[in-house]
Protein backbone atom coordinates (compact mmCIF):
# COMPACT_ATOMS: atom_id res chain seq x y z
CA UNK A 1 0.00 0.00 0.00
CA UNK A 2 1.29 3.65 -1.10
CA UNK A 3 -0.16 7.34 -1.46
CA UNK A 4 0.41 8.99 -4.15
CA UNK A 5 2.07 11.66 -3.16
CA UNK A 6 5.20 8.96 -2.76
CA UNK A 7 5.11 8.11 -6.00
CA UNK A 8 4.93 11.37 -7.58
CA UNK A 9 7.49 12.42 -9.42
CA UNK A 10 9.19 9.30 -9.51
CA UNK A 11 10.80 7.74 -12.63
CA UNK A 12 9.75 4.91 -14.22
CA UNK A 13 12.14 2.53 -15.95
CA UNK A 14 11.68 -0.23 -18.32
CA UNK A 15 13.43 -3.35 -16.98
CA UNK A 16 15.12 -4.97 -19.59
CA UNK A 17 17.41 -1.97 -20.62
CA UNK A 18 17.49 -0.11 -17.74
CA UNK A 19 16.35 3.13 -19.57
CA UNK A 20 14.90 5.60 -17.79
CA UNK A 21 11.21 6.17 -19.83
CA UNK A 22 9.68 9.17 -17.90
CA UNK A 23 7.92 10.18 -14.73
CA UNK A 24 4.94 9.63 -12.43
CA UNK A 25 2.54 12.80 -12.72
CA UNK A 26 -0.93 11.64 -11.51
CA UNK A 27 -3.38 8.50 -10.95
CA UNK A 28 -5.96 7.80 -13.42
CA UNK A 29 -9.13 6.46 -11.34
CA UNK A 30 -12.93 5.18 -12.35
CA UNK A 31 -15.90 6.53 -11.05
CA UNK A 32 -15.75 3.27 -8.65
CA UNK A 33 -12.98 4.62 -6.71
CA UNK A 34 -10.37 1.90 -8.69
CA UNK A 35 -7.07 3.14 -9.80
CA UNK A 36 -6.67 2.07 -13.08
CA UNK A 37 -2.89 2.92 -13.91
CA UNK A 38 -0.65 5.97 -13.73
CA UNK A 39 -0.21 9.29 -15.80
CA UNK A 40 3.56 9.28 -16.99
CA UNK A 41 5.31 12.38 -18.85
CA UNK A 42 7.62 11.19 -21.50
CA UNK A 43 9.88 13.19 -23.62
CA UNK A 44 13.04 15.58 -22.87
CA UNK A 45 11.86 18.83 -25.35
CA UNK A 46 8.42 18.03 -25.99
CA UNK A 47 6.63 16.46 -22.84
CA UNK A 48 3.66 14.02 -23.50
CA UNK A 49 1.28 12.40 -21.43
CA UNK A 50 0.95 8.46 -21.32
CA UNK A 51 -1.14 6.11 -19.99
CA UNK A 52 0.56 2.88 -18.33
CA UNK A 53 -2.14 0.26 -16.97
CA UNK A 54 -1.29 -0.58 -13.74
CA UNK A 55 -1.28 -4.03 -14.58
CA UNK A 56 1.44 -3.39 -16.27
CA UNK A 57 3.84 -2.47 -13.86
CA UNK A 58 5.99 -4.88 -13.00
CA UNK A 59 6.87 -3.25 -9.50
CA UNK A 60 6.41 -0.11 -7.50
CA UNK A 61 10.04 0.56 -5.99
CA UNK A 62 11.12 3.18 -3.29
CA UNK A 63 12.83 5.11 -5.76
CA UNK A 64 11.04 4.05 -9.17
CA UNK A 65 8.80 2.13 -10.81
CA UNK A 66 9.48 -0.58 -13.42
CA UNK A 67 8.24 -1.99 -16.47
CA UNK A 68 8.91 -4.54 -18.53
CA UNK A 69 8.48 -2.96 -21.61
CA UNK A 70 8.33 0.90 -23.19
CA UNK A 71 5.08 -0.76 -24.91
CA UNK A 72 2.96 -0.82 -22.45
CA UNK A 73 2.82 3.05 -22.40
CA UNK A 74 -0.18 4.08 -24.15
CA UNK A 75 -0.45 7.70 -25.90
CA UNK A 76 -3.01 9.41 -23.88
CA UNK A 77 -5.97 9.60 -26.28
CA UNK A 78 -9.17 10.31 -23.57
CA UNK A 79 -9.02 11.74 -20.35
CA UNK A 80 -9.39 9.66 -17.30
CA UNK A 81 -12.93 9.59 -15.42
CA UNK A 82 -10.47 11.06 -12.48
CA UNK A 83 -7.13 11.98 -11.29
CA UNK A 84 -5.43 13.43 -8.69
CA UNK A 85 -4.37 16.38 -9.44
CA UNK A 86 -5.10 17.19 -13.34
CA UNK A 87 -8.58 17.27 -15.12
CA UNK A 88 -11.52 15.93 -13.31
CA UNK A 89 -9.57 16.11 -9.99
CA UNK A 90 -10.31 14.87 -6.74
CA UNK A 91 -8.06 17.16 -4.43
CA UNK A 92 -9.53 19.12 -2.71
CA UNK A 93 -13.05 17.26 -3.02
CA UNK A 94 -14.89 17.39 0.11
CA UNK A 95 -14.88 14.44 1.63
CA UNK A 96 -18.57 13.32 3.60
CA UNK A 97 -19.27 10.10 5.36
CA UNK A 98 -22.48 8.08 4.41
CA UNK A 99 -24.19 9.11 7.43
CA UNK A 100 -23.35 12.95 6.01
CA UNK A 101 -20.79 14.04 8.42
CA UNK A 102 -18.10 16.14 6.22
CA UNK A 103 -14.66 15.14 6.98
CA UNK A 104 -12.37 17.18 5.53
CA UNK A 105 -10.49 18.04 1.90
CA UNK A 106 -9.02 15.41 0.15
CA UNK A 107 -5.33 16.23 -0.78
CA UNK A 108 -4.28 12.19 -0.90
CA UNK A 109 -5.14 8.58 -1.43
CA UNK A 110 -3.81 5.56 -0.05
CA UNK A 111 -4.14 2.39 -2.91
CA UNK A 112 -3.20 -1.15 -2.96
CA UNK A 113 -0.40 -1.41 -6.02
CA UNK A 114 -1.78 -4.26 -7.34
CA UNK A 115 -5.22 -4.53 -7.26
CA UNK A 116 -5.95 -0.64 -7.78
CA UNK A 117 -8.01 -0.37 -4.57
CA UNK A 118 -8.28 3.15 -2.98
CA UNK A 119 -8.53 1.86 0.71
CA UNK A 120 -7.44 5.43 2.34
CA UNK A 121 -7.69 8.86 2.20
CA UNK A 122 -5.40 11.72 3.78
CA UNK A 123 -7.60 14.82 4.33
CA UNK A 124 -6.86 18.40 5.10
CA UNK A 125 -9.24 20.92 7.28
CA UNK A 126 -6.75 23.67 6.53
CA UNK A 127 -3.25 24.82 6.68
CA UNK A 128 -3.66 26.13 9.96
CA UNK A 129 -5.60 22.80 11.07
CA UNK A 130 -2.88 20.37 9.92
CA UNK A 131 0.17 22.79 11.43
CA UNK A 132 -2.13 22.13 14.90
CA UNK A 133 -4.02 18.53 14.25
CA UNK A 134 -2.25 16.94 11.45
CA UNK A 135 -3.77 15.76 8.68
CA UNK A 136 -6.29 13.17 9.18
CA UNK A 137 -6.34 9.65 7.48
CA UNK A 138 -9.54 7.90 6.75
CA UNK A 139 -9.43 4.19 5.97
CA UNK A 140 -12.61 2.49 4.06
CA UNK A 141 -13.20 -1.23 2.80
CA UNK A 142 -15.77 0.40 0.10
CA UNK A 143 -15.51 1.84 -2.52
CA UNK A 144 -16.82 5.44 -2.85
CA UNK A 145 -19.23 7.20 -4.62
CA UNK A 146 -17.54 10.06 -6.60
CA UNK A 147 -19.96 12.46 -7.40
CA UNK A 148 -19.97 16.42 -9.44
CA UNK A 149 -19.65 18.07 -5.23
CA UNK A 150 -18.08 15.22 -3.57
CA UNK A 151 -17.01 12.31 -2.48
CA UNK A 152 -19.26 9.74 -0.34
CA UNK A 153 -17.06 7.38 1.73
CA UNK A 154 -18.43 4.69 4.26
CA UNK A 155 -16.07 4.73 7.51
CA UNK A 156 -18.68 2.37 9.51
CA UNK A 157 -15.89 -0.33 8.68
CA UNK A 158 -12.58 0.65 9.87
Amino acid sequence: MRTFSLLKGQPVFEAKTGARIGEVTDLCITNEGVVTGLMVKKGVFFKQTYFLDIKDVASFGGDGVMIEDDDNLERLKTVPEYTLHHQHSLNGKMLISESGESLGLLEDVYFHEELGTIVGYEITDGFFSDITEGKQIIQSEKPPAIGKDAIIVDVNHT
